[in-house]
């Protein structure tokens, strides 16, 4: 698949726009990372705050091409709704999968969305040698 180059300078604003999100990251944002991070699922490394085409993702695992999402209140608005929409079709015609949990679903239940996580991981036929 042909990508066009992209501006070199927004290239550089959208990786200090992600380093800028990693260091403000939300409370659930914060929980999440605690647990991926230091390859804890599968031995596998997810990255957060990942430009990804005009996107930045939450969260990614390259090896499973999986994208996290948490989403706030806000993100239930029409318009933002509508937003999510695009980047998730956007990720899934570039091959990505994608996975959108609320922070009340993983303040509620981390367990549950990290199994859910599992689940996805163990599913992707990108991923070898997956510990179990």
């Amino acid at each position: 698949m042909h990508r066009p180059q992209q501006n070199p300078r927004r290239l550089i604003l959208k990786r200090d726009h992600a380093r800028a999100l990693r260091s403000d990251m939300t409370e659930s944002e914060r929980k999440l990372w605690a647990l991926l991070r230091r390859k804890q699922i599968a031995g596998l490394r997810f990255r957060r705050q990942q430009p990804i085409g005009p996107y930045i993702a939450d969260f990614y695992c390259p090896a499973a091409k999986l994208v996290l999402e948490l989403d706030g209140g806000q993100h239930g608005e029409d318009r933002r709704r509508e937003y999510d929409e695009a980047r998730t079709d956007w990720f899934e015609a570039n091959g990505y999968r994608v996975l959108r949990f609320a922070n009340h679903e993983f303040r509620h239940d981390p367990h549950l969305v990290l199994d859910r996580i599992w689940h996805e991981v163990r599913l992707s036929g990108n991923v070898a040698n997956i510990q179990t």
